[in-house]
């Protein structure tokens, strides 16, 4: 089985001068799954790694990882066996866990902000002792924290041999696009690069509402205490907006070091891609073994959109009126505690309160699977019978789908997801939008002829093949990217090298 890339020869921690690192994510799946795979990159140089987090979204992201085993460990030089990865949940004070309201006519997931506020304010104490504790012991600690959990790593400078460094859970192109919409000084930055910034860029409107506005603009205020930005991204394709960011930022180190995913994960076996762990396939791996290349279309949308019923019926004709080969993840959205209540958003529990048109399922055997449990996305994508991916376009489903080579039908909904569909469909010429941002933004209904459309062109066209090609193309130089000699592995093993200086 091929080894995952990303993966050096450890640099043992005597060697590295005695440094520590700790993670402090966001307590939403995206960025919870983002810093616990930058967490494997990290350990597999030999340094110890400290992943903080709420105690219920630990087991969180732990129960969803799929492609590696966290417990696993490395071998040193005399043979002996270290984890380097280590967890700590810590208990934090109750939080509201509302449920998502599937009929709201935005999509962001408001119920997802409490969540947010404890663990950004509650955790603050639990990571000064750990850091404080950690310093004690080691020559360095370097603090990686979610761009939005600021408030909770802001004692990292009152530790004479701790730094912080801020991690930006989104594209670069997304960072480019929010800051030129609110600020005049970007506008000659811009005209520097105009052959790679749009003349017309999508509207930052209705991306987010008021609450987490002020929710961000709180935490952002901690970034001046940061020795630089951490991206989940590679130059491969993002480049030169790397280079816009450089130029915005001066005084600050950036790092794209991306992607943080594991890139090689098919076996020797002629059946297709397995589970990198040695784990036995699952369900939806087997099913993909018996369908032809580039032929079966994936189809999710991430853990934090809530979909309507009306939608969802308009999804399934679409789907099935296209007549493509297509696997679908029919899951409610995350509650801020996915184990509060009924029922637990586990990867073991299968949802049936989402109802799908009469029949349905009984008229696509064969042709369309529908998954209400939790599914193994990355090893979905990697399989060679997926040949399109209809997602959100969350930045982690993004980044999975590049470095897999798979184009997408893009259907953003909040946050940051526009700016990346712009990205994948306008820059990359990769994919294909299922609707205009300003259509999708007004929270109306995508009804199924235009949802048929897009998996047409996307599975059954010239235009759509040559997406695929370029998708496929871009996938490569991605996966080589981090190799030794690729600029991603130069851009970690730079990392790397600042914070064992």
């Amino acid at each position: 089985m091929a080894q995952a890339s990303h993966h050096p020869q450890p640099t043992w921690l005597q060697e590295s001068g005695g440094v520590a690192v700790v993670m402090v994510p966001l307590p939403a799946q995206g960025h919870l799954n983002q810093l616990l795979h930058l967490s494997r990159i990290f350990s597999s140089y030999g340094v110890p790694v400290h992943y903080v987090a709420a105690m219920t979204h630990i087991q969180q992201v732990k129960l969803r990882l799929h492609s590696w085993d966290p417990a696993s460990s490395v071998v040193d030089k005399g043979g002996k066996h270290h984890h380097l990865l280590h967890f700590h949940g810590f208990e934090i004070p109750s939080f509201p866990s509302p449920s998502p309201d599937p009929n709201s006519i935005s999509k962001f997931p408001s119920q997802l902000l409490p969540a947010f506020e404890a663990a950004s304010f509650h955790l603050r104490r639990h990571v000064a002792d750990l850091v404080r504790s950690l310093a004690s012991g080691s020559r360095r600690v370097a603090v990686i924290h979610d761009s939005l959990m600021g408030s909770a790593v802001q004692d990292t400078p009152s530790v004479s041999n701790a730094e912080s460094y801020v991690f930006h859970s989104v594209s670069a192109f997304s960072l480019c696009w929010f800051m030129s919409s609110k600020a005049v000084g970007w506008q000659p930055l811009l005209g520097e690069y105009p052959d790679i910034f749009l003349k017309d860029p999508p509207t930052v409107e209705g991306c987010f509402p008021a609450e987490f506005l002020k929710f961000t603009e709180n935490q952002y205020k901690f970034r001046q205490l940061s020795s630089g930005f951490i991206h989940n991204t590679s130059r491969i394709m993002e480049g030169p907006f790397m280079e816009l960011l450089k130029k915005e930022r001066a005084n600050m180190n950036q790092w794209a070091v991306g992607p943080f995913n594991p890139v090689e994960i098919q076996s020797e076996s002629p059946t297709g891609k397995q589970r990198p762990d040695g784990a036995p396939k699952h369900k939806c791996i087997e099913w993909l073994d018996r369908h032809p290349k580039n032929t079966v279309i994936y189809v999710s949308f991430g853990t934090t959109i809530a979909l309507s019923k009306d939608q969802i019926q308009e999804i399934a004709l679409g789907l099935e009126g296209s007549g493509r080969r297509f696997i679908w993840v029919l899951r409610q959205a995350d509650k801020g505690d996915i184990f509060s209540g009924e029922p637990p958003a586990d990867r073991k529990t299968a949802d049936s309160s989402l109802p799908l048109p009469i029949g349905f399922e009984q008229r696509i055997e064969g042709v369309g699977l529908v998954m209400r449990e939790w599914a193994p996305q990355l090893e979905i994508l990697g399989h060679p019978s997926v040949g399109g991916f209809m997602t959100h376009c969350g930045w982690n489903s993004c980044m999975e789908s590049m470095s897999m080579g798979v184009p997408i039908v893009a259907w953003p909904m909040h946050s940051d997801q526009p700016g990346n569909s712009i990205l994948l469909t306008r820059i990359l010429k990769i994919g294909i939008m299922v609707d205009e941002w300003l259509t999708l933004v007004k929270g109306g209904l995508v009804e199924s002829p235009s949802i048929k459309l897009a998996v047409d062109v996307l599975m059954g066209s010239e235009e759509g093949d040559k997406m695929r090609e370029r998708a496929e193309e871009l996938g490569k130089a991605i996966r080589r990217s981090t190799d030794n000699g690729g600029i991603s592995r130069a851009e970690l093993d730079s990392f790397m090298a600042h914070i064992t200086r």
